[in-house]
C-alpha cells in the first residue's frame, strides 16, 4: 500500500474508487465501506484509494471537545493494508481545509483522484461545517465524475457501530463487545520505553508503553495478548495500571512476551488485547505478586491456545 501525507499526483491506475471517512479503529461500519472500495476498484481493474486526515477535525475545530481515539494512524494504515488497500491518502486537516465548501472539497477529489466512485457511510459530512452530505454525494456526483454508493450502517442491538459506542464499551471494560464491533482485538501500539527493569528481576521482562491521553484505553488489569512485532505475532500478558505493588504512579502498559527476551527499548509494538484475566491487585510482597503472574500465565496459555 502507497502512503501519502498530502495532495499530490497519484498516477493511480484508473478508475478509482475512493473510501471517504475518518476510520478510528476501523471498526466493521468502516470495514463495509472499505471493503467495497476495494471491490469496485478490484472489478474494472483500477486502484482502491481510502481518503482521511492525520489528525480528527476536531482537533483544530474544537479541541475541547476532541473524543479520546480508538486507533491512531499507525494502527489505521496497518488495517487498512492487510485489506488490500491500494492506496492511502491521509493529510493534515487544517483551518483553511475547514473552510472549503462542500463544492470545493468535491472539486479538489476531482483534481486530484478524479475518482470513478466515490463510497461512503451513511453519517459521512464533508465540507465547511459539514454541510456536505451523503444527499449532496448522490445528487452531485454526476457532474463531479463520480458514482456515489452509501454503505448502510451496520447494526448491532439495533443501532449503529460506531466509535462512540466502542469508546463507552472499552472505557467500562467490555473488551468481548468491543472486539466485535472492532471486528479485531482492540489493539494499541507504542513505542518501548525505559521502566524500573523489576519485571527483569522478577523472571518477567516486560516493555514499558505510555498511554497518551488522547488514547482510549481499558481498565486497569491483567490482559491476555498478541504482539506484533517485526512482522512476528507473538504470546503477551499485559498489565495495565500503576503497578501498586511498588507504589507507582504512573499509567502505563507493561508486556511480557511469553519466551522472548530481546531488548526492545524504543521499538515500536502491537498490542492485541484478546481477554481481561483479573483486576490489577496490590500484594505484600515480590514473591506473592510472582506467584499470582505464573498463575496469570498459565491462565492466558488457554486464551492463546485458543486465539491461535
Amino acid at each position: 500500500m502507497q502512503v501519502y501525507a498530502k495532495w499530490t499526483d497519484l498516477r493511480a491506475r484508473a478508475p478509482i474508487a475512493v473510501a471517504l471517512g475518518m476510520f478510528d479503529g476501523v471498526h466493521i461500519g468502516h470495514q463495509r465501506i472499505v471493503h467495497r472500495a476495494v471491490e469496485l476498484a478490484k472489478a474494472e481493474g483500477g486502484t482502491s484509494v481510502v481518503f482521511t486526515f492525520r489528525n480528527h477535525p476536531l482537533s483544530v475545530l474544537a479541541p475541547q471537545s476532541l473524543p479520546l481515539q480508538v486507533g491512531s494512524n499507525e494502527l489505521r494504515e496497518q488495517i487498512l493494508a492487510s485489506f488490500g488497500v491500494d492506496i492511502l491518502l491521509a493529510i493534515p486537516f487544517t483551518r483553511e481545509l475547514a473552510q472549503q465548501s462542500p463544492e470545493e472539497f468535491l472539486a479538489m477529489l476531482r483534481r486530484y483522484l478524479a475518482p470513478h466512485y466515490v463510497v461512503t457511510g451513511p453519517n459521512y459530512t464533508f465540507g465547511k461545517k459539514g454541510k456536505g452530505t451523503r444527499r449532496m454525494l448522490l445528487r452531485l456526483g454526476a457532474k463531479y465524475g463520480f458514482h456515489a454508493e452509501i454503505c448502510p450502517a451496520v447494526l448491532r442491538d439495533g443501532r449503529p457501530v460506531s466509535s462512540t459506542r466502542i469508546r463507552a464499551l472499552l472505557s467500562k471494560g467490555d473488551l468481548a463487545e468491543a472486539n466485535a464491533f472492532l471486528g479485531n482485538p482492540f489493539s494499541f501500539i507504542g513505542r518501548v520505553v525505559h521502566g524500573e527493569r523489576r519485571g527483569r528481576t522478577l523472571g518477567f521482562p516486560t516493555a514499558n508503553l505510555m498511554i497518551p491521553d488522547t488514547q482510549a484505553m481499558l481498565p486497569n488489569g491483567v490482559y491476555a495478548a498478541h504482539v506484533y512485532l517485526d512482522g512476528r505475532k507473538l504470546d503477551g500478558l499485559v498489565n495495565i495500571g500503576n503497578n501498586p505493588t511498588f507504589e507507582g504512579d504512573t499509567r502505563r502498559i507493561e508486556v511480557h512476551i511469553r519466551d522472548f527476551d530481546a531488548m526492545l527499548y524504543n521499538k515500536a509494538i502491537r498490542v492485541a488485547f484478546l481477554q481481561k484475566l483479573r483486576e490489577e491487585k496490590k500484594f505484600a510482597s515480590a514473591e506473592e505478586l510472582v506467584r499470582q503472574i505464573q498463575k496469570d500465565r498459565l491462565a492466558a496459555e488457554t486464551v492463546w491456545a485458543q486465539m491461535g
